[in-house]
């Protein structure tokens, strides 16, 4: 598998690898599914006691994957409750966590994915900070992206935003008033940012929208990294080549 990559870095001139945080750098998606699963649960089951109705409860292995992992937080909290006939106000960002809105879900499920963080710390991928300081030390670039605003935060926690020239996050993100994935915009931000074309980048995604995101944004290589034995929907979704972790 080493061979397999290094030989595509090669043949596609790579100058520049953006990664994925959670999920491909960090062991948070798990922390982020888990806390989406707590907050839309909780609240389709008070909202299903009010209204005499029984709502499906939020499946990790596929709504998860279809409607929120990987985009921005409000619009997970739109998807996800647009599958489930669900319309709320918008709201402000400054909205108490709970509040009926999109907001208010959206804060809800971001405290309680920092109190996880707070109470537990952040985990690695080993496999991925090895590789790529071998990569670093042959002179490629590297840029970190993320939908999430917490990514300063985590990248800090686990000591490594040095390994990262660029990142791109849900902070940089609202600040220019970029798309979410699965449109390519913060990955083509990250690409600009590194002064690097896409045609000279890889992409290195966990999640369906951020391979569909590569994919559309013109990328060289389009690496899907499956932690969830899902290979075929990563390649359905735009993945170049599927990897179940990075080579030693």
């Amino acid at each position: 598998m080493e061979k397999s990559i290094e030989k595509l870095l090669k043949e596609r001139n790579i100058k520049a690898l953006i990664f994925d945080l959670d999920g491909v750098i960090t062991q948070t998606a798990r922390v982020h599914a888990h806390a989406w699963k707590r907050m839309f649960d909780d609240y389709l089951e008070e909202r299903g006691k009010r209204e005499g109705k029984i709502y499906k409860p939020l499946q990790i292995e596929t709504d998860y994957r279809q409607y929120v992992d990987g985009i921005p937080r409000y619009d997970g909290v739109r998807n996800y409750l647009a599958s489930r006939s669900i319309v709320l106000p918008e709201g402000a960002p400054t909205d108490e966590p709970g509040k009926e809105t999109v907001a208010g879900l959206g804060n809800l499920k971001n405290s309680y994915f920092q109190e996880v963080v707070r109470q537990e710390g952040v985990d690695v991928y080993q496999d991925t900070v090895e590789w790529l300081k071998k990569q670093r030390g042959k002179g490629l670039r590297t840029a970190v992206i993320s939908a999430s605003k917490n990514c300063k935060a985590i990248l800090e926690s686990a000591g490594i935003e040095h390994l990262f020239e660029v990142r791109v996050d849900g902070v940089v993100a609202v600040e220019l008033g970029l798309k979410g994935k699965p449109a390519p915009d913060v990955f083509l931000e990250a690409a600009r940012q590194l002064q690097v074309q896409p045609w000279e980048s890889a992409i290195f995604e966990d999640a369906l929208a951020g391979v569909e995101a590569g994919k559309q944004g013109g990328f060289a290589l389009v690496v899907g990294v499956d932690r969830t034995n899902n290979p075929t929907e990563l390649l359905d979704h735009g993945a170049d080549v599927v990897i179940e972790k990075f080579p030693s």
